[in-house]
């Protein structure tokens, strides 16, 4: 193939080579941001939720019998939910009662519906994080 003057000009012109790329690396930029932003929010909220458990926990130490140290679990997440901006009470269930395994310890349980959080924003490019998060705290039964 004989090259004209045009044609030798086109095959050596840089010009337009950043926005070639950049459409090709802009996909990967965006879906890399895309999972910080998802995940950082579900590890923000998996450490709020162990947090608010713990401090749940560590209420019903005060209780002599279970319905008071369930009361002090209730009562300590009603008063410190506003600590934690990502979760919202009634988004979440809370289970307080004795170790079946083991009468001495209590145990103080969150389960939270994580879906109106939107970490199923980028569908099927990223993998899911899971929107349903339980966590749990045993401690030793202080008082009787």
């Amino acid at each position: 193939m004989i090259e004209t003057g045009r044609t030798k000009g086109l095959a050596r012109d840089a010009r337009g080579v950043a926005a070639l790329e950049f459409a090709i690396v802009a996909p990967l930029l965006i879906t890399f941001l895309g999972g910080i932003l998802i995940y950082g929010i579900y590890f923000a909220t998996l450490h709020n939720l162990q947090q608010l458990v713990a401090e749940a926990g560590r209420a019903t130490i005060a209780g002599l019998d279970d319905p008071e140290r369930e009361r002090l679990a209730r009562r300590q997440i009603d008063a410190t939910i506003g600590d934690y901006p990502l979760l919202k009470r009634a988004h979440m269930q809370v289970t307080a009662r004795t170790d079946p395994t083991s009468p001495e310890r209590y145990v103080v349980s969150i389960a939270y519906d994580a879906t109106h959080l939107g970490l199923s924003a980028f569908g099927s490019l990223l993998p899911q994080p899971p929107e349903h998060i339980e966590r749990t705290a045993i401690i030793r039964k202080g008082g009787a």
